[in-house]
């Protein structure tokens, strides 16, 4: 009898342990309620695992699919998890893209204003120099149209003349030429022949005059001088002012000839200009 009494009791305390142990931890263990709004994947958060007893616990030998039915709620958890991460990552992805296209939308629209811009000044500048060469121009006609029947003497030369002859010789063919080729291409000029013989009254003119002719018919014929362009003068045995200012009548026949120019040449070349530097700005650089 007191055998069995031994064996009861240590018996009995053995079971009473489990239920003892479930009790402690549903007083103890009482889980936290949060709302699912403070969860990042917007769900209520995990519950505490549910009574499972005491060996539930502590039982060393739990099996796999007890392990497995345990922490599937946190896989479920870590999956949702990352899904949230790689959205809210391409999403910022998404945002700077956005972003650096706006920039670069809006550099690009900088340049071409700038660019605009140059090229407004550019043409300004243009403007502004063309309005100063048609002033300039314009100015330049205006002189020169006031000033067209002023002529200078640009080239002068005097020819002998054996007494009695109008024949030209060679050293005075080579003086007409050389004048002549002086104005080859060129406007606003006049040749000024002047013939002076000696003797007396209406027979020296008309030496004076034949001496003239005669080279008047040279650089006509010869240079292709045009007949306009030459004022011929009898001037006879008229008196010539000398260097000392003493008036002297000519000895025997000579001829002077005077090349006058006026402006109309410096306004072609004014002309000419311009335009020569505007094809030069359009040459291709």
């Amino acid at each position: 009898m007191k055998h069995r009494l031994v064996i009861a009791l240590p018996l009995a305390a053995l079971l009473s342990l489990p239920a003892l142990a479930q009790n402690n931890s549903s007083t103890q263990s009482q889980p936290a309620t949060t709302s699912s709004a403070d969860s990042a994947t917007g769900k209520a958060p995990l519950a505490a695992p549910s009574r499972e007893g005491f060996w539930g616990r502590i039982n060393p030998f739990a099996r796999k699919k007890y392990v497995q039915r345990q922490t599937e709620p946190i896989r479920d958890r870590v999956n949702e998890l990352d899904e949230l991460t790689s959205g809210n990552t391409k999403a910022i992805k998404d945002t700077d893209s956005r972003a650096q296209a706006g920039i670069k939308l809006a550099s690009d629209r900088a340049d071409q204003a700038d660019q605009h811009a140059i090229d407004a000044g550019n043409k300004a500048t243009a403007a502004q120099q063309s309005a100063q060469q048609v002033t300039t121009r314009v100015q330049t006609v205006e002189t020169v149209v006031s000033n067209i029947d002023q002529y200078k003497a640009s080239n002068q030369t005097e020819i002998r003349f054996r007494p009695g002859q109008s024949v030209l010789s060679k050293n005075a063919k080579d003086a007409l030429d050389q004048m002549a080729e002086g104005v080859k291409g060129q406007r606003g000029y006049i040749f000024e022949v002047q013939g002076f013989s000696s003797g007396k009254g209406q027979a020296a003119i008309t030496t004076s005059q034949k001496m003239a002719e005669s080279v008047v018919r040279y650089l006509v014929l010869t240079h292709d001088i045009p007949v306009y362009r030459i004022y011929l003068v009898g001037m006879g045995n008229a008196p010539v002012a000398t260097d000392d200012a003493k008036a002297k009548h000519v000895t025997g026949g000579r001829v002077e000839i005077s090349i006058l120019k006026n402006d109309l040449e410096q306004l072609s070349a004014n002309n000419a200009a311009p335009a020569m530097s505007g094809d030069q700005q359009q040459q291709p650089k």
